[in-house]
This record gives C-alpha cells, sequence and structure tokens, in this order.
C-alpha cells in the first residue's frame, strides 16, 4: 500500500519513524481546512498564514508525543485551537470573522446558514439578498461569543462531531452541543428577516 492509502494515523506514525514524506502527505491533506478554521478565527490572511505554519511547526516538534489512539484530527485541531486562543488573547481587537474564503470541505449535507437563501426565484434579487445576507451572517457570527462561535465553526465548515468537538475544546460533549444550540438560536433571529426575504421572491 502507498503512503497516500494510509490513515492519517498510519502516515503520523510513518513520520515518527523519520519518513518525511509521510509529514508531506499530511500537510497537503490538511493545510488548506485548518488555514480556512484560522482564518474565521482571527479575520487577517497574513495572521491566519503565520499561525498556519505555527500548527504544523507544532506539530513537527510534538510528533514524538503523538500517540495512535488519539485521532490526528482531534490532536491537529486541539493545536489549531490552542494557538487561535493564544493569538485571540494578544490581540483582543481583532478583525470580524471572514467568511468569504473557500471552505475547504464541502457542507454535503446542506446545514449551511448560507443556503437560507432558495435556489428559485428572480435570480438578480436571490443575489441582492445573497450580498446582504452573506454580510449580516458575518455579522451574526461576529457577535457569538468566543466559545459559541468556535464551536459553530468546527461544527458547520470542518463537519466534525461533538464529541471530537469535545476532545478538542476539552468540554463534556454535552456543552459543546449546548453552545452550538445557542449560536444556532442566535443566529437564527438575527437572520430571520432575510429568511422571509428569501420566501418573498421564490
Amino acid at each position: 500500500m502507498g503512503l497516500e492509502q494510509l490513515s492519517d494515523e498510519a502516515l503520523m506514525e510513518a513520520y515518527q519513524q523519520g519518513d518525511t514524506r509521510a509529514f508531506e502527505l499530511l500537510l497537503k491533506r490538511h493545510q488548506r481546512p485548518v488555514f480556512n478554521f484560522i482564518y474565521r478565527q482571527v479575520g487577517i490572511e497574513p495572521v491566519a498564514e503565520e499561525l498556519l505554519q505555527e500548527v504544523f511547526l507544532r506539530i513537527i516538534k510534538g510528533a514524538d508525543r503523538y500517540e495512535r489512539k488519539a485521532k490526528f484530527t482531534t490532536w491537529m485541531y486541539t493545536i489549531a485551537r490552542n494557538i487561535c486562543v493564544d493569538q485571540s488573547r494578544r490581540a483582543r481587537h481583532r478583525q470580524a470573522v471572514s467568511l468569504d474564503a473557500p471552505l475547504g470541505r464541502g457542507d454535503d449535507d446542506g446545514r449551511s446558514l448560507q443556503d437560507v437563501v432558495a435556489d428559485g426565484g428572480p435570480a438578480v434579487d436571490r443575489q441582492a439578498i445573497g450580498r446582504e445576507l452573506q454580510t449580516k451572517l458575518k455579522e451574526a457570527i461576529e457577535s457569538l461569543n468566543d466559545e459559541q462561535r468556535e464551536v459553530f465553526l468546527m461544527r458547520e465548515y470542518l463537519n466534525l462531531p461533538f464529541k471530537e468537538i469535545a476532545e478538542i475544546t476539552g468540554c463534556p460533549e454535552n456543552t459543546v452541543k449546548s453552545r452550538m444550540r445557542y449560536a444556532l438560536e442566535h443566529l437564527r433571529q438575527q437572520l430571520e428577516e432575510y429568511r422571509d426575504l428569501a420566501e418573498a421572491v421564490q
């Protein structure tokens, strides 16, 4: 079996044994979604690029401590999340979270709130509402508290299960679900007027 077919965990073990190609594959697989996650947290592209490098540097430095029993993505996003928390403490006045970058992973289950605007109806009206909705959604997500926002981003844009988010954040799974519920409730309230507009142009 070639390296490309190996799981993340197997690649990490191969890297621990000195195979640098294994790490290159891990980097190739995950740098885009990790960058997108960081970018949505800090909102500044150069800062996100710098923090992305820090994430993988920490993975390199901590490779000897990685154990196969831990899912690689859980370990990786725990590192990324901690780096974002550190950055937030250093820069309390960070810019608004950006939703403009490519997602990196598709929202195949259709749970994205950006899908509130229906596919039917006049194209021009939909586009206008879509632009307004994107701005409003960006503001609504920015207005979430840090705990709710990080859970929302991990769930909706990384498609991580609640159990894994709980491991990454170090919180009970029920707490994570509660934060997600409050986040969605807040966002739905903020976007209610746009739901009505979307229905009007169907």
